[in-house]
């Protein structure tokens, strides 16, 4: 990113809610760690480079110890000689906060990153703040942005949102990815307008694509409804506008911004208990019973666990011509308080079925301890009882408010919008916009248009992930004859038809009629989160493409034409 071209501020995202839980396990054996370390072996490399291209650089990759990370960042600036200042922010950190907790932290805004910068920070580190933050912030410095200048605001927040999980946006993860060349995607930049509209982009002769496709799959990812909520803005998702701006260059507009409300999430880690697994590799014939004979030997040594799941995955293939594609899976998954009844003896009690089980009996690894998992929660706390708190190069340390003269912006005010701050969103002819628990009733369509069995992702792309124990689903296609059909088609009731993995769950649906999108959140499918091991896909990051996958009725005018013979699909 320094040497492909222009740049102004250099962001580094390096939070997620399993890093959290890490970095809450490293700061219990040093009380001095708690940060990425791994941003300070990255820095040594190119803050030299920044410093001489007078690139500012901004990063949450403080963690739990934002202060020990600004002070180590010193440390290495002066040993390389580059004079840099360095400020930080804090205020997040909750601990202690409730029996059990390892690590509490409220997700603050990009207001005391803004205060760093005016102060004239070259560096500025955070703790946990929203990864939108990390743009926002620094677009508030540039521009002296008011902390009502919520339209602006918003469309810096919905710019991060694109950047904060880098070559996302660039074809990365993408369900389309046949279309470009992705092997290397290079990172995208924002071109980040006085407005608060954006061109999301990339440096030249980088790979991957910047297409309104990638886009848009980035903008659905890991959110819920319309209302994209923040310490420091709401942005509405509903009013995201996107048009090509020329190669690998698409143009954000239109986002309008609402008062944040007047709680901050809270993200809370806690070690869940113990955990172990066995996975037997199960060949051939009688699959199904060779998996309920695994199962009934293993009932008495696991009939004081807490918890024990088995998952028959059926990857075998009749008439295989490897022994691979002739094997299936059964995954077992052990959870207990007490590390001794889901530890070695209990896997060592699995595999001495080696003699005396099914014919070809062999599990994928040796047996091995049992292991902690992490839990993940979220709470809400009143934003005034949180010191978010900007600590100057100067060492002056600023509590970060609306009222403060370090956060007092010289620029901009609020703008007018449609119904003013807090109006509902619009209700289009097309039947609304926003929460739509069960979607629209499908409608009959004039003439009975001819349909093909095809897979849903024929036409439409998806982007999925997870928020602690609830996955996310976002659903779009790029014209608008297979948006009505998407809209009018993909109810709850079929998404659970679909996905029967979410058929005993609380589902749901939110349109996005400007982004022709749909995004679907299905709370408690990932149990306690990522670090508990709840399922195969413990983030969700595959579900799209499941969905993508499942067969349904598609008007045949809306797919595509066959690919000639020969040709790459």
């Amino acid at each position: 990113m320094l040497t492909g071209g222009p740049l102004d501020v250099l962001t580094g995202d390096y939070l997620a809610e399993l890093t959290m839980l890490i970095l809450g396990r490293d700061r219990l054996k040093d009380p001095g760690l708690g940060y990425a370390k791994t941003f300070l072996r990255q820095l040594e490399d190119c803050l030299g480079l920044a410093h001489e291209k007078g690139v500012r650089i901004v990063t949450n990759a403080g963690g739990l110890h934002p202060a020990a990370l600004a002070d180590a960042v010193r440390e290495l600036a002066a040993k390389a000689g580059v004079p840099v200042s360095v400020a930080h922010v804090e205020g997040d950190d909750l601990m202690p906060y409730e029996e059990g907790a390892l690590t509490a932290n409220a997700y603050l805004g990009g207001a005391g990153i803004t205060a760093c910068l005016r102060a004239g920070a070259d560096v500025v580190v955070t703790g946990r703040v929203t990864d939108a933050a990390l743009v926002s912030g620094p677009a508030a410095w540039w521009f002296d942005w008011a902390p009502d200048a919520y339209d602006r605001l918003a469309g810096a927040v919905v710019a991060g949102h694109v950047l904060e999980c880098g070559t996302q946006a660039t074809g990365g993860n993408y369900s389309f990815f046949t279309a470009h060349d992705v092997r290397r995607p290079g990172f995208p930049l924002a071109e980040v307008a006085e407005d608060g509209s954006a061109v999301i982009t990339k440096h030249p002769g980088t790979g991957g694509a910047v297409t309104t496709g990638t886009v848009t799959a980035q903008l659905l990812y890991e959110t819920q409804g319309p209302r994209y909520l923040g310490p420091d803005v709401t942005a509405r998702l509903d009013t995201v506008r996107l048009e090509p701006d020329g190669p690998d260059r698409v143009r954000i507009s239109g986002v309008l911004g609402e008062p944040p409300p007047p709680t901050l999430k809270v993200g809370v880690t806690r070690i869940g208990g113990w955990r172990n697994e066995v996975v037997f590799v199960l060949t051939g014939l009688d699959i199904e019973a060779k998996a309920a004979l695994v199962r009934e030997q293993l009932a008495g040594p696991l009939a004081g666990v807490e918890s024990a799941d088995w998952t028959l995955a059926r990857t075998d293939h009749e008439d295989a011509a490897t022994e691979e594609t002739a094997s299936a899976l059964l995954r077992l998954v052990v959870r207990d308080p007490s590390p001794d009844r889901v530890g070695r003896a209990l896997t060592s009690s699995a595999v001495e079925l080696a003699l005396g089980s099914y014919p070809g009996f062999h599990v994928t690894a040796p047996p091995g301890p049992a292991q902690p998992y992490g839990v993940f929660t979220s709470a809400t706390i009143e934003a005034t009882r949180v010191p978010h708190t900007a600590t100057l190069p100067d060492g002056t340390r600023v509590a970060v408010d609306s009222a403060s003269p370090a956060f007092e912006a010289r620029g901009s005010g609020a703008e007018p919008r449609d119904g003013g701050p807090g109006a509902q969103p619009p209700v289009t002819g097309r039947g609304g916009v926003g929460e739509s628990p069960a979607g629209p009733t499908p409608r009959a369509r004039p003439g009975g248009a001819p349909t093909t069995r095809a897979p849903l992702g024929t036409v439409a792309g998806a982007r999925s992930g997870d928020k602690g124990g609830d996955a996310n689903i976002g659903v779009w296609v790029a014209d608008e004859a297979a948006w009505q059909w998407l809209r009018d088609t993909l109810t709850t009731d079929l998404l659970r038809d679909l996905l029967p993995e979410t058929a005993p769950l609380p589902v749901t649906r939110h349109e996005l009629p400007n982004l022709r999108a749909l995004n679907f959140t299905v709370p408690g499918l990932l149990g306690a989160g990522v670090a508990s091991g709840h399922r195969f896909d413990p983030q969700a990051k595959a579900l799209g493409e499941w969905l993508r996958a499942r067969h349904l009725d598609i008007p045949t005018h809306l797919l595509p034409p066959p690919a000639p013979e020969g040709t790459r699909p």
